[in-house]
Order: structure tokens, then C-alpha cells, then sequence
């Protein structure tokens, strides 16, 4: 039977019909079963298109994915990200607690992506699929204590290179440039060991929350500092190095997009800049391409750049001239 909302009557002209459904008046008619039709029709034909029939698999979850990454950081660092109730006696205990629940529910949406990745209906049991996945959060967990020790030269970084850092405790709790790098450091031992989809959406959790958009493939070195942040991009083939400090608005992307003899896009391939150790980018600067930023350098700001620069090279906009012209001079 098909759902239709009356027109709401005017003032004065009588009650509403007793055939009124439970859905709000909103002075229209409304064919909801025919609307529910040509969206089911439009749905199966994008999936006949993408060559999945039937029930499709789930994706892994982002609301459960963002409460795994904030029980993991708390896990990491109990004191600071942990409950406020916390005392020194029950540390261990709520590490090992939240650990063991974190890592059972990222398996469950690891699962779901390698799933989705073997087109499985939600019915199919395959236990290679599930020793997979149990393999992929095992090794996350393995590296989380070398995750730690990056995370603690990251926070060095930022309280030794920003003066208006009062504590390291400060740095943790409050710069997005923290937030992002600890959800791109587990996202990216995803990405490596086999979970893609699963460190994409971590990622962009980070990227939404901050506005720091760090692909889960990008290789980044200890003791990274990015100041303010907003609008930072840094590619999936991006390779930084140790000690290397950006600022807000910084893009190391992609120089051109090649394509097929068909018009395709080319998937994959370094077309990322390589920025080795010690180097500073600032605000506002753009870095396109698989270029190398030699070990030292500094890039000025809102520079653009599209080649690669030698070693303890400085790189700056060309200066501004500035003349005063006076009685029609310059006309």
C-alpha cells in the first residue's frame, strides 16, 4: 500500500482525513513506495555495474572505526588520553583492558574490508579471510610500542620547535598536528600490512577533525612537527624523513595524473616529492611530483615548486619590487 501525506488544510477548512499516516504534515504529496522503487532500481544497477550482485559486504565502519583509534591513542598513552579516573595502581589494568577491546573490534572491521575486498556475500564463511585478518591486527599490535617510541620524538619535535608549547602534555592534548601524525602512524602499519580501506577511513577521521589529509601510504620519519596545520596534503607515495618540521596550507602532492591508451586513470606509481632529513617547509608552500628536497633545506612560503632541490638548499618566492612613482611618473 502506498504511503502518501495529505495536503495540509487550510485554516478553517476542517480536520485532517483519518487516512493521515504517522509522518509529519508538510503540505505535499508524497509517493514514498515510488521513491523507495527507482532508489532500489538505481542501486542495483551500481552494483551490477561494479560486478557485485546480490547482498553486497559491509564496509568497515567509521563511527567504530573512530571509537577503536581513540581507545588505541589512550591505550598509548593512558595518562593523558586514558579515563580521568585513572590511578598509578590501575594503569596496566586499563591498557590491557582497552587493548584487548580495541583490537577484537578493529579484527571485526578488518574483516569486513577483506570481505568486501573477495566480494562475499554476508553469508560466506571463509577462514583464510579470517586467519587473514587476525594476522593484520597481530601485527599492528606487535608494532604499537615502536608507534609509541615515533610518537614520543613527534612530541619532542613540536614542544622544541614551537615557543609557545608550555609542556609536552600540552603538545599531546591539544595540537591537531599530534592528533593526525598518531592516527596516520597506525593507519599506515595497516596500509602496509594489508588493510587499505580500513587505514583510508582512519585517515580521513584525522583528516575531518583536523584538516590535515595524510594518505595512510606515506612513509613519514621520527620526530615530525606539523605547526598550525590546516590544509596540509601530503600524497600516498610521499617519503619524509627524519626530523622534518611543515607548517598549515603545505601540499607534497602529485604534479599530473597519467592515463591509459583508453583514457584511464594509472593507479599507483611514486609520483610524490621526497623530502629528506632535516628539511623545513613553510606555509603555504606547494611540492609537486616525485622531486627530491635535499637533506637541510628550507622552503619559503607559498613557494612552487617542481624539481628537485640539492642538499642545504633555500628556496624562496622571487622578491617583490616595490617604486614610488610621483608626478605621472610610470604612466
Amino acid at each position: 500500500m502506498s504511503k502518501r501525506i495529505a495536503a495540509v488544510p487550510a485554516a478553517g477548512q476542517g480536520e485532517p482525513p483519518s487516512s493521515y499516516d504517522d509522518s509529519p504534515a508538510v503540505g505535499v504529496h508524497l509517493d514514498i513506495d515510488g521513491l523507495v522503487a527507482e532508489l532500489r532500481a538505481l542501486r542495483v544497477h551500481s552494483l551490477q555495474t561494479r560486478s557485485r550482485i546480490g547482498r553486497p559486504p559491509k564496509l568497515p565502519s567509521r563511527k567504530a572505526l573512530a571509537g577503536i583509534l581513540d581507545g588505541l591513542s589512550a591505550a598509548l598513552f593512558p595518562n593523558r588520553l586514558g579515563a580521568p579516573e585513572l590511578t598509578d595502581d590501575g594503569l596496566d589494568y586499563f591498557v590491557g583492558h582497552t587493548l584487548d577491546k580495541s583490537l577484537r573490534a578493529l579484527y571485526e572491521e578488518v574483516r569486513r574490508e577483506l570481505r568486501f575486498a573477495a566480494n562475499m556475500t554476508p553469508e560466506t564463511q571463509n577462514s583464510a579471510v579470517d586467519a587473514e585478518a587476525s594476522d593484520i591486527v597481530r601485527w599492528l599490535a606487535s608494532q604499537l610500542p615502536r608507534v609509541r617510541e615515533l610518537l614520543d620524538s613527534d612530541l619532542r619535535a613540536a614542544f622544541q620547535g614551537d615557543p609557545a608549547a608550555r609542556s609536552i602534555d600540552e603538545v599531546l592534548v591539544c595540537y591537531p598536528g599530534i592528533f593526525a601524525i598518531t592516527y596516520h602512524r597506525l593507519a599506515h602499519e595497516l596500509y602496509l600490512r594489508g588493510a587499505p580501506l580500513t587505514a583510508r577511513i582512519v585517515s580521513e577521521i584525522a583528516h575531518s577533525a583536523t584538516g590535515i589529509d595524510i594518505h595512510p601510504g606515506a612513509s613519514i620519519g621520527g620526530s615530525f612537527f606539523i605547526d598550525h596545520g590546516t590544509g596540509v596534503v601530503i600524497g600516498e607515495t610521499a617519503v619524509i624523513g627524519e626530523r622534518v618540521r611543515i607548517y598549515q596550507a603545505v601540499t607534497l602532492g602529485a604534479k599530473n595524473f597519467p592515463v591509459d591508451e583508453r583514457g584511464n586513470l594509472l593507479k599507483g606509481g611514486a609520483r610524490h616529492p621526497i623530502v629528506e632529513d632535516d628539511v623545513t617547509i613553510y606555509a603555504g608552500a606547494t611540492i609537486l611530483g616525485r622531486v627530491t628536497l635535499g637533506r637541510g633545506s628550507s622552503i619559503g612560503g607559498s613557494v612552487w615548486l617542481t624539481h628537485s632541490v640539492s642538499a642545504y638548499s633555500h628556496i624562496t618566492q622571487a622578491s617583490v619590487r616595490s617604486e614610488v612613482f610621483t608626478g605621472g611618473g610610470g604612466i
